[in-house]
């Protein structure tokens, strides 16, 4: 049971990170942004970004940014807090 609660961790995260990386192609691709897909796509992934997207801006140098870096630092957060949680997790197995 716990091997199995460890793996479904590692598998929600690892369709986190997907689902990020999607809509990371999909924004550079010239794809109809109103198909139901894409708009699913964003509806998931935008409460992530946008608060991160929100500090970005307010920060010192935000405002001049030309490339929106936020899926950048929630990968990189995706990947501090899954090695968290997987630690956690395999220090009470």
């Amino acid at each position: 049971m716990r091997f199995f609660l460890y793996r479904l961790t590692r598998l929600v995260f690892d369709a986190a990170e997907l689902i990020l990386l999607i809509r990371v192609v999909i924004s550079w691709l010239p794809v109809n942004r109103d198909h139901r897909v894409v708009i699913l796509l964003y509806r998931i992934t935008e409460p992530v970004l946008m608060p991160i997207r929100t500090i970005i801006r307010r920060s010192s140098a935000g405002g001049r940014l030309f490339f929106d870096f936020s899926p950048l630092i929630a990968f990189i957060l995706l990947a501090i807090l899954r090695n968290i949680v997987l630690r956690i997790m395999l220090r009470f197995m």
